[in-house]
């Protein structure tokens, strides 16, 4: 009786905290959205409770209705998205040798690889803004690609050479027993079998470059290339000490939303390529 109640009181402190734990991480989020919809003048009063006094999806019109903001969401999935496709084609490759051949300075390139996309970015600002500026890259897509490579590259390669150690090397030594040369083996064989760790790698250098601020912020002077982290920074409203939370919860909901769907929906290749890529090494 004693191990049963033990067991009881065991089960019950889990099941309290498999509840505490999502409520406490979503709760900033159900706080957002609430304030999603709000009118800005309740919000400018102050309004503390937690459901809005007045339902109103007017914030969203206007923000959909907004240039500038459409704008910069088209900038934002723009640049990510050529980013993380030029990182993918050179880290795969990269990745391979790293995991296939045997070099001089192999660990230490591995090793660079994360410190490299941990690098304080603000220390790269000053130096880009001036080279940007002499090359003519300032307040463009190329000026934000580039550096933003500088992170997701590394990323990518780090990730992905962990999941090519996986593959068996014996996959690859049959293909070329059959016929093909290691170009062919590598193209037709190895990349197919990698392709969870591939998504895996641009799912997250992707997400990497879409949340990037500090760059697009001092990169970029108008809306042409200006992304949406920066952006919503110059939603200030008439007022500067009384900021428009509506418009900008509104913004990051409606900015949130095509990650929660791109989660869901590829959610099963994301954590197969994180899981294959940590079995060993």
């Amino acid at each position: 009786m004693r191990a049963d109640g033990r067991q009881g009181k065991d089960r019950s402190r889990h099941w309290i905290g498999f509840i505490a734990i999502p409520v406490w991480c979503l709760l900033p989020v159900a706080w957002i959205v609430s304030l999603s919809f709000k009118s800005l003048e309740e919000t400018a009063a102050g309004s503390p409770q937690f459901l809005p006094k007045d339902f109103t999806t007017s914030n969203y019109g206007e923000i959909l209705k907004n240039d500038d903001f459409t704008r910069a969401l088209i900038n934002s999935f723009g640049i990510a998205m050529i980013a993380t496709v030029l990182s993918v084609v050179f880290a795969t490759p990269a990745a391979y040798a790293i995991a296939r051949l045997e070099f001089k300075g192999k660990r230490l390139v591995l090793s660079m690889a994360p410190a490299i996309a941990m690098f304080p970015v603000v220390s790269l600002v000053g130096p880009l803004f001036d080279m940007w500026r002499t090359f003519g890259l300032f307040n463009t897509w190329p000026g934000l690609i580039i550096p933003y490579m500088t992170f997701t590259l590394p990323l990518a390669i780090w990730t992905l050479s962990a999941f090519f150690r996986e593959i068996p090397w014996e996959m690859e030594q049959a293909a070329q027993v059959d016929g093909a040369t290691s170009w062919q083996a590598f193209h037709k064989v190895i990349v197919p079998l990698a392709a969870p760790g591939v998504f895996t790698a641009a799912i997250l250098t992707f997400f990497f470059a879409r949340n990037e601020f500090v760059l697009t912020i001092s990169l970029t002077s108008t809306t042409s290339s200006r992304t949406v982290p920066a952006q919503m920074s110059f939603f200030v409203g008439p007022d500067p000490f009384n900021p428009p939370y509506a418009q900008l919860a509104t913004a990051s909901v409606i900015v949130t939303i095509p990650v929660i769907i791109i989660v869901l929906l590829f959610q099963r290749k994301i954590v197969a390529g994180l899981t294959s890529g940590a079995v060993k090494g």
